[in-house]
């Protein structure tokens, strides 16, 4: 029988459509790729790019904007919003408008055309980690930007226009309803229970077992309670912290350990399938904030939202969560 299930940070509902269940080997995953072309994400392209706004490498002798980068991260070249200018704001009526001003970058991380961030070498997942941290700490000295939204897309479905394995950041002068969801709904459990519901949520999934896919000494990783697509998965830190800014190299490492045996579990189960993941963390400068927790979701782009999406807010999801764990946790991987 069909289940409503309430995400208990936000409040979303959510309908899992169990007379639609499915097993992994139902979706058909269209894994056709344009191959070849011009890359201007590739090494010795790079003044096809806008100047390059940090790079990492092994050469000491690397001259900006040349080759030799193991992580560059520039400026998208076609923003959706603009660093130069002020923001302008104005009201008009009961509307409300400012200038786009923002910051939009493009992540690029890895040298090689042909990796994937599913299978890179830890070293090199540990500096993607670091090159977000990078960029947020540096952003967050301009005091026009409230958030930085980083995500990843990967496949034409989920919205990646470019092949070359790169993720994206926005610089942005407001907070993005869903993290203003996320602060609001974890700030009214904590005032009526006086916890922490990404704690309370890390120590429920620990105790009954039927939703984790994998942990560490650091991180759990887990499909959660109400999931929005089928195998969407959380990386959560098991260590309460709501600045993704305040991690050490010690957190990447455990975080690309349980990063990439994640990616690998989700393309053992459903080869090359297209995704997104978005860091959720709290607002530029903020202070330390008891009832929020900073982590990743990770969602596979495995259902189409269609008008009683839109209409409803709800979304419908054929993949129970402990039956996505299941088939998470039992894929064999190397």
């Amino acid at each position: 029988m069909p289940e409503l299930r309430k995400d208990p940070i936000i409040g979303r509902w959510i309908i899992i459509a169990t007379e639609r269940g499915k097993r992994p080997s139902d979706f058909i995953i269209d894994q056709s790729k344009a191959k070849g072309g011009f890359c201007p994400l590739c090494p010795g392209n790079e003044n096809t790019t806008p100047p390059e706004v940090l790079a990492y490498s092994d050469n000491q002798q690397r001259l900006k904007n040349q080759p030799g980068w193991s992580l560059r991260v520039v400026p998208n070249k076609y923003p959706a919003l603009v660093i130069e200018g002020d923001l302008n704001k104005q009201g008009e009526g009961l509307y409300d408008r400012m200038n786009g001003i923002g910051a939009h970058e493009v992540l690029i991380e890895t040298p090689d055309h042909a990796e994937t961030f599913t299978y890179l070498p830890p070293e090199r997942m540990v500096q993607v980690f670091w090159a977000y941290r990078d960029r947020l700490v540096d952003l967050g000295k301009d005091e026009r930007f409230r958030y930085v939204m980083i995500f990843k897309n990967f496949g034409a479905a989920a919205g990646a226009s470019l092949e070359h394995s790169h993720s994206q950041l926005v610089a942005l002068p407001i907070l993005p309803r869903m993290i203003t969801s996320e602060l609001e709904g974890s700030l009214s459990y904590y005032r009526y229970k006086e916890r922490c519901v990404f704690c309370d949520i890390i120590h429920q999934e620990l105790e009954q077992d039927i939703r984790v896919v994998t942990k560490n000494d650091k991180f759990l990783a887990i499909v959660p309670f109400a999931p929005r697509s089928p195998f969407e998965m959380w990386i959560l830190p098991r260590k309460h912290s709501s600045s993704y800014c305040n991690s050490d190299n010690e957190t990447f490492r455990a975080l690309t350990e349980i990063f990439s045996e994640c990616l690998r579990r989700l393309d053992k189960c459903l080869p090359d399938v297209p995704y997104n993941f978005v860091l959720h963390a709290a607002p530029l400068r903020s202070p330390a904030l008891e009832h929020y927790h900073w982590h990743f979701e990770i969602t596979p782009k495995l259902t189409m939202i269609a008008g009683f999406e839109w209409g409803s807010g709800f979304y419908i999801n054929p993949v129970a969560p402990e039956e996505a764990a299941r088939f998470l946790r039992e894929a064999e991987i190397d």
